[in-house]
């Protein structure tokens, strides 16, 4: 529970059935399972790529206005976050608490959009890795503004701390996989913050070379996004090839 909800004050879940009002995760959780559920599926869905994702349409669409949700496999459900702030109006971020309320909807039992395998996903990635540093490397990152040094240090940090990007359990190639998806996504988060409205005079670009780098960055990172919904979503399919 702790890893759902990380420093969120509140995460419930609405409109799950049987349940009148929301209710917390730990309660969610358990009649999720007793209502078939048998694992839980990651999409990461934006407009033109309804990544995971496997209708209806109302689902879809909300899912595309928070560009996340979670399908239920086995029990025929989805869930949406919806996000909110709670505090007083101008305080300081300590007084500021976020609340998660995620939204139980209907969902297909049908096989998500666009996702691919574990092996597809590690060679796709090797690719867009190429990409992104290609890109990355036409800019004058280190005399861009301190927006994109920001960025670039705080990637070197994650980089070097060795994190534990997934729970204990996944094939070791998930683990692969995810890791270096989030450090295509990076290194594309820098490359869009290069040149951009922080930047610095020596590094700054038109309209023009932003719209043009937006581009070529836009199937780089559609990869990256393919590739984290494969590894979230391995431990499930594994288990399903086996049978369990």
């Amino acid at each position: 529970m702790h890893r759902i909800a990380e420093d969120d004050a509140v995460h419930r879940v609405a409109g799950l059935p049987g349940e009148e009002t929301p209710v917390g995760l730990t309660l969610a959780l358990g009649r999720l399972r007793a209502l078939g559920a048998v694992g839980l599926r990651v999409a990461l869905p934006v407009p033109g790529h309804p990544l995971g994702l496997c209708g209806p349409p109302e689902f879809n669409a909300r899912a595309l206005e928070a560009e996340e949700a979670v399908i239920v496999t086995g029990a025929g459900l989805g869930l949406v976050p919806e996000t909110y702030e709670a505090g007083p109006e101008g305080g300081a971020a300590p007084d500021v608490h976020v609340e998660v309320v995620w939204r139980c909807l209907p969902v297909r039992e049908a096989p998500p959009a666009d996702v691919p395998s574990l092996g597809e996903a590690e060679r796709e990635l090797a690719e867009a890795l190429r990409e992104a540093t290609e890109v990355l490397s036409k800019l004058d990152v280190a005399g861009a503004g301190p927006v994109a040094q920001a960025a670039l240090a705080a990637y070197r940090a994650r980089a070097e701390a060795g994190r534990q990007v997934l729970a204990p359990g996944y094939p070791p190639r998930a683990v692969r996989v995810l890791e270096l998806a989030q450090r295509v996504g990076a290194l594309i988060d820098i490359a869009r913050e290069a040149g951009g409205d922080g930047a610095e005079h020596g590094a700054a670009v038109s309209a023009s070379e932003m719209a043009a780098r937006a581009e070529a960055l836009r199937p780089v990172e559609r990869t990256a996004r393919r590739a984290q919904v494969a590894a979230y979503n391995s431990a499930v399919e594994e288990r399903e090839r086996r049978g369990g």
